[in-house]
């Protein structure tokens, strides 16, 4: 990667010279108005890719230890929280969710979709974070100490913004495991689930056997949908959460629920669906699907930058103490650092990279 040379960052001190429970005195009301860096004369000691609650924590530790921080993201604050489903409920307790060491609050045992994403909007806002919504990142040019990152709105107009340092915490679930047959690309084929409601009456195949696809299938019979589900194994995934598991398994020990064991999905017509089960094919009446296949990171996109993998699982090159990648100056946050081990590595622990990633850059 090559870039225009920048000044040094002259933010990038010692640990030592900020309190660690350093916090803004007070409340804000909004969140800061982006300026103008189109020019080139801003230069950020680091940009965060990705606003999902890794991101944000990586932003909030960095900015309390006083480097200059801004934040960009293709979608909104929470992305890839605000397509869950509506009514999802957190496998996990609130304050496991918590970053910047605010609590959240929450009357329930286990929080919903929408009081995380009103719990992240407030902490947001309260660390005063620059988040850049809606810009896609196209390339990322230069290197350590002066990178450029080119940015594309909504309307393909292009931008760009300058950094010291980058963060990549984008995650996974932006892109889908396709399963690559014909019909995939039909507009009743769907690889996110979020509403029963428009599916009452009408005939669903999903296509799956972990939590996703369990709790589509479920959701989907409670408020009145026909549903199959169709899976590759011979059985429910052992590792779908233990409240769930039993209830699928008895709907479809009571026929509530059709499933189609050691069966794939071969082809979706506009009013079926082809499957090839161990009975031979069977071709099922369908006006919906929900391919719950599993998402993965974008790897092309590290990969574009240098990132380089070790092994089946493609684990990014990175320094365990500092989550530095191989790419001086490029740091990963979150699920990526995982590879395509993407159930190792969730909000829970992700969340904690940021004070990592903030040690190292005011360590040196």
């Amino acid at each position: 990667m090559q870039g225009t040379p920048v000044p040094p960052c002259p933010n990038l001190k010692t640990m030592a010279d900020y309190p660690v429970d350093s916090v803004p005195v007070s409340q804000p009301q909004t969140m800061p108005v982006p300026g103008d860096e189109s020019a080139g004369g801003t230069v950020f000691d680091l940009l965060v890719i990705g606003a999902g609650p890794t991101g944000l924590a990586c932003a909030i530790e960095a900015k309390r230890a006083g480097l200059r921080v801004v934040s960009v993201d293709k979608g909104c604050v929470c992305n890839s929280l605000f397509h869950y489903p509506s009514h999802m409920t957190f496998f996990t307790t609130s304050e496991l969710l918590e970053i910047g060491d605010i609590p959240f609050p929450s009357p329930n045992a286990k929080p919903t979709r929408n009081e995380a994403l009103e719990y992240y909007r407030q902490v947001t806002a309260f660390y005063k974070i620059d988040v850049r919504q809606y810009q896609q990142v196209e390339r990322v040019e230069g290197s350590d100490g002066a990178f450029t990152v080119h940015l594309q709105d909504r309307f393909g107009r292009p931008n760009s913004l300058r950094a010291c340092k980058l963060v990549v915490a984008t995650g996974y679930y932006d892109l889908p495991n396709y399963l690559g047959i014909p019909g995939e690309d039909l507009s009743k084929v769907h690889h996110y689930y979020d509403d029963p409601h428009p599916y009452f009456g009408t005939d669903v195949v999903v296509i799956g056997g972990k939590n996703s696809a369990a709790i589509a299938s479920l959701e989907l019979w409670r408020h009145g949908a026909r549903v199959t589900l169709i899976h590759r194994d011979g059985e429910i995934h052992r590792h779908v959460k233990y409240w769930i598991k039993p209830d699928i398994e008895n709907r479809i020990k009571n026929g509530e629920i059709r499933a189609l064991f050691r069966s794939r999905v071969i082809e979706i017509t506009p009013d079926t669906v082809v499957a090839e089960t161990p009975g031979g094919r069977d071709v099922l009446r369908n006006d919906f699907v929900f391919a719950m296949t599993g998402y993965r990171p974008d790897f092309t996109f590290l990969e574009e930058m240098g990132v380089r993998f070790d092994g089946p699982d493609r684990l990014p090159l990175c320094d365990p103490e500092t989550l530095e990648s191989n790419m001086p100056g490029i740091f990963l946050a979150g699920v990526i650092v995982a590879g395509s081990r993407t159930n190792e590595i969730f909000i829970e622990n992700g969340r904690f990279h940021g004070k990592q990633i903030a040690r190292a850059l005011t360590s040196r």
